[in-house]
């Protein structure tokens, strides 16, 4: 973001969510929320979740834990992060230590593949006859590795916050309507990566609010199967002599089923 006076830049946020519930056949219609901040303080998504209770899906950025020690919101960690840093070490060093750690990540993974669009109880039922003593093995054998190998190396920090990350990823064992990752929100995070390097920076707060808002009118189009040029174009020819006690009958999905 522009620092006007300053000739300068500062690094501001977009923030991200996702609900998609499409993998455990839900009828509710995805949707993507951006949200702008000048920072990355904790207070940033408590305020944009306040009065949310449930469930979520998250990184593990610190700033969430406000959020969990609530107890409105319950934590789900994700094992795409965890697999990532045994990427990156595996890719640095080739050793069989984190070459193992993806083969197993990956078995759990092709389980989550044959549960894809099932029910919650369907999808729960498969987890625990096949993909639980998967992962329990994996977080036997990884903590068997942790004392063999130089506590300050990379892949002893990988295997560290994956012990970590996954006391906080069972919940998907008990619940089909939880997913092993957080890859519907990273997704969503593509357009602003794709953005920023074409436009560089926003121009001021009220900017980066408005394409927090455009981001949120775009993506949701997409999650929906939908154009957005071509929603965004029927929703700006109506909007003018709509009610607005009747937005709702504007919403993507909604066009998605009448164009349908």
């Amino acid at each position: 973001m522009l620092s006007p006076g300053a000739g300068k830049t500062k690094t501001a946020r977009l923030w991200a969510y996702v609900r998609d519930e499409r993998p455990w056949a839900s009828q509710s219609p995805p949707a993507a929320f951006y949200r702008f901040s000048r920072d990355r303080k904790g207070e940033q998504p408590t305020e944009h979740l306040e009065g949310y209770t449930g469930w979520m899906h998250a990184d593990g950025y610190p700033g969430f834990n406000d959020l969990y020690r609530s107890g409105r919101i319950q934590e789900m960690a994700c094992m795409a992060h965890v697999r990532r840093k045994f990427v990156d070490v595996f890719k640095s060093n080739g050793l069989p230590v984190p070459e193992e750690a993806i083969k197993r990540i990956a078995k759990l993974y092709a389980i989550e593949k044959e549960a894809r669009g099932l029910s919650p109880e369907n999808r729960a039922a498969i987890r625990q006859e096949k993909a639980k003593p998967l992962f329990d093995d994996l977080e036997v054998w990884l903590g068997a590795q942790l004392p063999t190998i130089s506590g300050k190396s990379e892949l002893a920090k990988a295997i560290r916050y994956a012990l970590t990350r996954m006391k906080k990823m069972r919940g998907y064992l008990d619940y089909g309507f939880l997913e092993l990752d957080n890859n519907s929100a990273e997704r969503s995070m593509r357009c602003v990566a794709l953005g920023r390097k074409n436009y560089l920076f926003m121009g001021s707060e009220s900017g980066g609010k408005s394409a927090a808002i455009t981001y949120t009118l775009i993506e949701t189009a997409k999650l929906n199967g939908i154009d957005p040029q071509a929603w965004l174009t029927d929703v700006l020819s109506r909007i003018a002599d709509h009610k607005i006690t009747l937005l709702d009958e504007l919403l993507p999905w909604r066009y998605a089923a009448s164009a349908a």
